[in-house]
């Protein structure tokens, strides 16, 4: 009777412990089926935004032709510019569709964001410091070096470069008037060759485009242009020579041609043409107002490069109401090493000097007030600045 009472025990414990794992995987099974209910439902959510997303872009896709169909249909030309208008939204509004589409991130792209973050601060912190060494006391950098964390500030710096006053006021104009000025002549004669180049009708198309690279490749050298630019130009000291030398580059017209050629209609031009209008009404009023974004893109990149020439003033200019900034900002530095270094001047004096004087952070203002403008100017450049580079690359 025992063991029968004992192997019953045992059965009904064994039948017991099944029917427990019995409602543990019916449980898991449950959570399985709720958490594959779940994920279908988030496909079909992005499937759906997906397809919205391809409508739309289609819609607007589909828009843009028809205006571009309208175009060369246009009687007058107010209604001409109308269209023209409603075509640079829909592009922009394109674009900027295109540049908003989330995709499907992988782990490549987690890798890539890493490395850009990585490299965005290992360029930023140089820059962090020269901003915090502008403000740092002279001591402190003499005795502890440059740091992000100086034990004492000082606007000492500011204060020697700001002591040149008028002179500083005048260079800061030169400089503006140099990079508007070089920046507005080199954009109309680069947009004007780069139209020429991209006529595929324009007899001198091929021979231009040779002649334009022939820069790239060779070069006179600097003291063949010294003497070409002063001796046969006479235009020593003088503010055309900051800004003519460097107006035009073969890479910028590279750019330009390609945004015409890949991005501006044919059909407009050849409307255009049947309406009447020359070469220089189809480029003005046609071609130019398309060519918005490279323009703000290579004009930004052009006015970066006036506003930090230096080397041509050097060179070719005299006269202090014509020294631009960085020339003048040179300049200071070079009067506070020979102040320092001077030989006439006793040690117990020269000791003293180079206690008070900040050396190095007026080197570091100076840095600030030179690249500080252009900071300040390019978030708002940014946008123009990534679409005129892209929008020309890709067709669509």
């Amino acid at each position: 009777m025992t063991e029968n009472n004992e192997k019953d025990l045992e059965q009904k414990s064994t039948i017991q412990e099944s029917a427990e794992n019995v409602q543990e995987n019916s449980a898991d099974v449950a959570v399985t089926e709720e958490t594959k209910q779940d994920a279908e439902a988030k496909n079909v959510k992005s499937a759906d935004k997906l397809d919205k997303a391809k409508e739309e872009l289609l819609k607007t896709r589909k828009q843009l032709e028809e205006l571009r169909e309208q175009l060369p249909l246009a009687t007058s030309s107010f209604e001409r510019s109308k269209i023209e208008k409603k075509i640079n939204k829909l592009t922009d509004k394109l674009y900027d569709f295109q540049s908003g589409v989330k995709e499907k991130k992988g782990i490549g792209q987690y890798l890539l964001a890493f490395f850009l973050i990585l490299y965005t601060v290992i360029v930023a912190l140089p820059i962090i410091l020269i901003f915090i060494s502008a403000f740092a006391d002279e001591k402190s950098l003499s005795t502890e070096g440059f740091s992000y964390f100086p034990s004492k500030f000082s606007t000492n710096g500011f204060a020697m470069v700001l002591r040149y006053g008028k002179q500083l006021v005048t260079s800061y104009m030169v400089t503006i008037i140099v990079t508007i000025g070089g920046t507005l002549i080199g954009l109309l004669c680069m947009s004007l060759f780069a139209y020429a180049i991209s006529r595929r009708d324009f007899r001198l198309r091929g021979f231009l485009s040779i002649y334009a690279m022939i820069p790239m490749l060779f070069n006179g050298g600097q003291l063949s242009g010294y003497i070409v630019f002063t001796s046969n130009y006479h235009l020593k000291d003088s503010l055309w020579l900051l800004m003519l030398p460097i107006c035009c580059t073969t890479m910028n017209i590279i750019i330009l041609r390609t945004y015409i050629q890949t991005s501006v209609p044919e059909e407009l031009m050849d409307s255009a043409r049947i309406d009447g209008a020359g070469e220089w009404r189809t480029f003005f009023q046609i071609t130019l107002p398309l060519m918005k974004p490279t323009l703000a893109a290579v004009g930004f990149m052009m006015a970066t490069t006036y506003w930090n020439d230096w080397q041509n003033a050097l060179l070719y200019i005299d006269s202090n109401n014509k020294k631009p900034l960085q020339l003048l900002l040179v300049n200071i530095q070079k009067n506070i090493d020979m102040l320092l270094n001077a030989k006439n001047i006793p040690a117990d004096v020269l000791a003293r000097l180079q206690g008070t004087i900040p050396q190095y952070s007026s080197t570091m203002a100076t840095v600030v007030m030179v690249i500080g403008p252009i900071m300040v100017i390019y978030p708002f450049f940014q946008k123009y600045f990534t679409k005129g580079l892209t929008m020309g690359s890709v067709k669509g």
